[in-house]
């Protein structure tokens, strides 16, 4: 199939494309990298009358570290998060995460902004940004405004922005001394979207967690921020303890079924990555097998 008819403006700064975007309401969608947008067009899965081309904005491109705040442009390729140092110095949960993002070719070309804008459940990027406690920056008729991560995403495909607002960018802080990540999930194939994932986020503190933050991916209608991570915040980690989180975990989750997995399926893999996740972070392989007998 292809696409239905429709009209192309090419925005020439960021007050244009409002413009356009204000006048033509629901009838219009915003085209970044088009990874997303296009495929779903050629599908007729969406058909609008406008497309409003921001690829051109160089000021809506780029990564900055401003104080404890690592900036980047809502245009900016995930290649080209694969290659700053900035992001591995600041962010480095995001760069694990973005080698698991598609393939070389939709990284050449799809933005971080257009995957927070399409809130695919399935995809990495939105729950990397609830680990991270990450900010949104949307422009809109009404000016500037900051959402946080955990209130953006509101369903599948869904979240906070309105049709005449304009993803611009978005605000990580920089990692925290003593901080560090894990990052993996199921696929059927490295590339394919995956069938459970976890990003995670973690301050450690002796032989525990002064913060965690657990964002999974594939296990409903939206990234998920397990409040599980509350069980292993600031105790001492035992197999006990970690087995009382996973069954919280379980409880808290609603994955849906797919020709991929079964509910239970989802539920099974997602206390495998809790598992695995805490006994990286802690280096004790005994927690691991302890959760697990």
């Amino acid at each position: 199939m292809k696409a239905s008819a429709f009209a192309y403006a090419r925005a020439t700064s960021v007050a244009n494309a409002l413009e356009l975007l204000a006048s033509h309401g629901e009838r219009a969608r915003v085209l970044s990298g088009g990874q997303s947008l296009i495929p779903a067009m050629n599908l007729r899965l969406v058909s609008p009358e406008l497309i409003v081309d921001i690829g051109e904005l160089k000021e809506l491109r780029g990564i900055a570290v401003k104080g404890e705040t690592l900036v980047i442009g809502a245009l900016t390729r995930h290649a080209d998060l694969l290659k700053s140092s900035d992001i591995v110095k600041c962010a480095p949960l995001l760069a694990a995460a973005v080698a698991h993002v598609a393939h070389p070719a939709i990284r050449n070309r799809g933005t971080i902004g257009g995957s927070l804008a399409q809130a695919d459940p399935a995809s990495e990027l939105p729950a990397c940004m609830l680990a991270l406690g990450a900010t949104i920056v949307v422009r809109g008729p009404g000016g500037e405004r900051r959402i946080a991560a955990a209130e953006f995403f509101t369903g599948i495909y869904e979240t906070k922005l309105a049709p005449q607002d304009l993803l611009v960018a978005v605000e990580l802080p920089v990692a925290r001394k003593g901080s560090a990540h894990f990052f993996q999930e199921f696929a059927r194939r490295h590339g394919d979207y995956a069938i459970v994932g976890l990003a995670a986020q973690a301050v450690l503190q002796g032989d525990g967690f002064a913060d965690l933050r657990l964002g999974y991916f594939a296990v409903g209608d939206r990234p998920v921020l397990a409040k599980a991570a509350g069980k292993l915040t600031g105790v001492a980690i035992t197999p006990a303890l970690l087995a009382e989180a996973s069954a919280a975990l379980s409880d808290e989750l609603d994955p849906h079924e797919d020709q991929q997995a079964t509910p239970a399926m989802r539920r099974h893999l997602a206390k495998v990555l809790l598992s695995r996740c805490v006994s990286t972070l802690l280096n004790r392989p005994d927690i691991h097998r302890g959760a697990s007998a």
